[in-house]
C-alpha cells in the first residue's frame, strides 16, 4: 500500500496519505483556474481516515455553481492550498495533485466542467468527460 506525502511550498503544512486514490480528476471550472492559477485544478480524493494532516492551516470557504460548499486549507505562510473537503462529502479530502510533486502519480480519470475548458487542453481520451 503506497504512502505520499503532499506539502506546501515551504513544508509547514503536510499531508500523508496512505494508499490509492478514490477518484482523480481534472476540473475546468473557472473558480479552480483563479485558486490554482493555471487552466484547470487536478485534485485527488482520498478516504477521509486514509490521510493524515501535520501543521496549521488556514480556511477559505467557497460555495460551487450548485450551491455546495468546500473548504480549502491552505498554509498561512506560503499560500499553497493542500486539501480540502466538500460538506455533502464528510468521508472524503481531496488534495490538488501538485502538492505531491510526483511525475508518475495516477492520471485523471474524470474531466468536469469541460463547457469552460480551454479549447487546446485534452483531458484523457479514456477519462469520463461531464461537460
Amino acid at each position: 500500500m503506497p504512502t505520499r506525502l503532499a506539502s506546501c511550498s515551504c513544508g509547514r503544512l503536510t499531508a500523508t496519505v496512505t494508499g490509492e486514490p478514490v477518484r482523480v480528476s481534472i476540473c475546468h471550472c473557472l473558480a479552480c483556474q483563479r485558486r490554482t492559477g493555471s487552466v484547470f485544478g487536478q485534485q485527488a480524493r482520498f478516504r477521509r481516515e486514509d490521510v493524515v494532516v501535520c501543521g496549521a492551516s488556514t480556511e477559505f470557504v467557497r460555495i460551487g455553481d450548485e450551491g455546495s460548499c468546500a473548504r480549502f486549507h491552505f498554509c498561512p505562510v506560503c499560500g499553497a492550498t493542500v486539501f480540502y473537503r466538500f460538506d455533502e462529502m464528510p468521508e472524503a479530502i481531496a488534495i490538488p495533485v501538485g502538492a505531491f510533486a510526483d511525475p508518475g502519480f495516477p492520471a485523471p480519470t474524470v474531466s468536469v466542467y469541460e463547457t469552460r475548458k480551454r479549447g487546446w487542453v485534452q483531458p484523457p481520451p479514456d477519462a469520463e468527460h461531464i461537460p
